[in-house]
């Protein structure tokens, strides 16, 4: 540095304390975006670890023992709750519940099941039975089975001719009305085919295996489907009843799921979606349409339905529901709960203390099921011991975004945001005693074609959608009343072509059990 003058000098050093001034600048920079990628790992492994256990995990979102206790997360609400001081409710919440037992175990097999009884004598007395005095008998009774058969039903029509006046005209019955004229299949047969395909989820081309090498009958798929159509169409006014009985409640449960279908000339198949509508404790309406949009709504809902549709916070019921006075949308807290459930590895006490206060919500939904409360009831108890607990998840939920504890795209931040989004119609159950906590039973009812897609994989095209809802429709509707679909089915569709417009409100699953209903009561 000889030779340099102080000017030079300064130069000098301002130069390299600008370097350095921005190497910091640079090393911040590298801080703030290697942070950056460590939380957006972070999200993926949660995202990926998220896939793998629905994939691969159980679906059950049960707590378990791993849960943190009581006083740990009292430590962590009086950290983040406003209100944090424990009451004598708090630690009734905490305590263990006593285990209920389940459902006594039901009678195997019907009483009414037809006898096959078979006499086994020893050999000794078979040889000589007139020297042998039978002084008892044991009875052993086993559970056996006979394959079902076809059989060729014969109608015979005799003519016959009066013996006073043998010149007259012969008479003869008439014939029975049928489905469809010169038709091969009978009402039993035609019931056969639909429960398997429907209920037991067997595709129609094992059925045309099944009937070949097990009962030498062919029967070419392309047949069975024209009857399901065939079928599909006589019982399109059983369907329609059933759907304004559904729609008469003013109340009902909706949810949509995928079913891939095929479209001629494109060489793929298409999405088209089941939209699910349900009345608690009643029947259910399956509605075919080829999109998912808010505008299939118009379809699902009559444009008079006045009421509450209770579903989950896909957009589109929202969108529906805009500027309707007359309609009410009611949330779901199944999904928040799940949601939940699946971040709670991430901040197990936060999720851990919501899941427990979400249990609890439940605990007095299960409490009043088994006491068969009514509207009024349930009103009641929920203002009393619901209310009070929503209050306080909401309270801790807004103080948690408050404070910005949790990241916004963390699964516990997805569902904090998905929870205060959806607040006002996770509420309105607490005002109505009609409503469920959950659209629970309504997914339920989706599962029968959760299950149909894993053998079927499609439907033929969008027409075959169409007669799948109808027919979806019946065999759901009797597996919810508790009515072999077979049964009914056999007897509908022979009472059908001789039918009127004014008996079809007869014929639908909740006017076939009526009388079964009446039976057991009297007795």
């Amino acid at each position: 540095m000889k030779g340099l003058s102080k000017k030079q000098l300064w130069e000098i050093i301002e130069q390299q304390s600008a370097q350095l001034k921005k190497c910091e600048e640079q090393i911040e920079t590298l801080k703030a975006a290697l942070e950056a990628e460590r939380i957006e790992n972070e999200l993926l492994r949660q995202k990926v670890s998220l896939l793998v256990r629905r994939l691969y995990g159980p679906s059950s979102e049960k707590m378990s023992a791993a849960q943190p206790d009581f006083w740990q997360l009292m430590e962590m609400l009086e950290e983040d709750v406003p209100s944090g001081k424990a009451d004598a409710s708090w630690n009734e919440e905490a305590a263990p519940q006593p285990r209920r037992r389940g459902p006594q175990r039901e009678q195997r097999w019907p009483e009414n099941l037809p006898v096959v009884e078979e006499v086994i004598d020893p050999p000794e007395v078979k040889e000589a039975p007139q020297e042998w005095r039978c002084i008892g008998q044991e009875v052993s009774e086993r559970l056996d089975y006979e394959p079902a058969r076809f059989l060729r039903r014969r109608l015979v029509r005799r003519k016959y001719v009066s013996r006073q006046n043998p010149l007259d005209a012969p008479v003869i019955a008439g014939l029975t009305p049928m489905l469809q004229e010169r038709s091969i299949p009978a009402a039993g047969l035609l019931a056969q085919i639909i429960v398997s395909k429907y209920c037991d989820h067997v595709p129609l081309y094992r059925q045309e295996q099944i009937y070949w090498t097990r009962h030498r009958v062919w029967l070419p798929r392309q047949n069975l489907a024209r009857w399901m159509g065939l079928a599909s169409d006589w019982l399109k006014p059983i369907y329609e009843a059933i759907r304004t009985g559904v729609m008469a409640g003013g109340y009902v449960q909706v949810d949509e799921t995928p079913v891939h279908y095929l479209c001629p000339g494109h060489g793929k198949t298409k999405i088209g979606y089941f939209w699910t509508t349900s009345r608690p404790g009643g029947d259910v309406v399956y509605q075919w349409e080829t999109s998912r949009a808010a505008v299939c709504l118009d379809n699902v809902l009559p444009v008079d339905f006045k009421g509450t549709v209770q579903c989950d916070a896909y957009p589109a019921y929202a969108s529906f529901a805009r500027g309707k006075d007359h309609l009410q949308l009611a949330g779901c807290w199944a999904h928040l709960r799940r949601k939940i459930y699946e971040a709670r590895d991430q901040d197990p006490r936060r999720a851990g203390w919501l899941l427990r206060q979400i249990g609890h919500l439940y605990d007095i939904e299960r409490e009043l099921r088994e006491h068969r409360a009514g509207p009024q009831l349930r009103v009641a108890v929920r203002a009393h011991r619901s209310r009070p607990l929503v209050a306080r998840l909401h309270c801790a939920l807004s103080r948690w975004k408050l404070t910005r504890r949790l990241l916004p795209r963390s699964g516990l931040g997805l569902a904090l945001d998905y929870a205060l989004n959806n607040w006002q119609p996770l509420g309105v159950y607490l005002d109505d005693g009609r409503i469920e906590i959950d659209n629970n039973l309504v997914e339920n009812a989706i599962r029968p074609t959760a299950l149909g897609k894993k053998n079927w994989l499609f439907i033929g095209d969008a027409e075959a959608g169409e007669r799948s809802a109808i027919l979806y429709t019946i065999v759901e509707c009797c597996r919810r009343r508790g009515i072999d679909p077979s049964a009914y089915l056999r007897g509908i569709l022979t009472r059908l072509p001789h039918a009127t417009n004014w008996q079809i409100k007869d014929l639908t699953p909740e006017a076939w059990v009526r009388p079964f209903e009446h039976q057991r009561q009297a007795a």
